[in-house]
């Protein structure tokens, strides 16, 4: 007895896709946060470049993720359903995690190509923020998740977002670098 996936295509991508969209923002959250560490800060911009297509490769999972979802029969949700915070009906803060976090990865990963309009130390302010919404996303997944109780998303999550958690407690709770004078 097996399941036709056809029925369920748009469930399987979406879920597809929210992993991929967790997976690649954990490691560009890791990769982000050691290159301004004294450890690999000034190694060049390769890192830069693994970061930016990393922070790509997840706006584009995020979309999927979101977007794919609209043509799913059990569900049914709307364009507004999957794109504006307290619309849908489906574990609505869940889901309001999950739409905040990719609005804000959306806005704060492309700020990177404003930077010179906005300023690099008002992009470098704004750019931390960026964690928050990881966290956020972390959540809805955890929350929400269809996979959220499965071992193996457990295992997942925890070797790329325990480090990338890690990272960010020691960037948080570090001294202060001290200004010239």
């Amino acid at each position: 007895m097996t399941t036709d996936p056809a029925s369920h295509l748009f469930w399987i991508t979406s879920r597809a896709a929210g992993t991929v969209a967790l997976v690649t923002a954990s490691l560009a959250v890791c990769l982000g946060l050691l290159m301004s560490t004294r450890w690999l800060k000034g190694r060049g911009p390769d890192l830069r470049v693994a970061h930016e297509i990393l922070s790509l490769s997840t706006l584009v999972a995020i979309a999927v993720h979101g977007l794919v979802l609209v043509g799913d029969s059990f569900l049914h949700p709307s364009l507004a359903d999957v794109t504006i915070p307290f619309v849908s009906g489906y574990k609505t803060i869940w889901t309001t995690l999950g739409i905040v976090s990719g609005w804000v990865l959306v806005v704060l990963g492309l700020s990177y190509y404003a930077r010179k309009h906005i300023g690099v130390r008002r992009w470098r302010t704004l750019h931390r923020f960026t964690a928050l919404a990881w966290v956020l996303g972390v959540a809805h997944s955890l929350g929400e998740g269809t996979d959220a109780g499965q071992v193996w998303f457990l295992a997942m999550t925890g070797v790329v977002g325990v480090p990338a958690l890690l990272l960010l407690v020691g960037r948080l709770t570090a001294a202060p670098k001290p200004t010239p004078a």
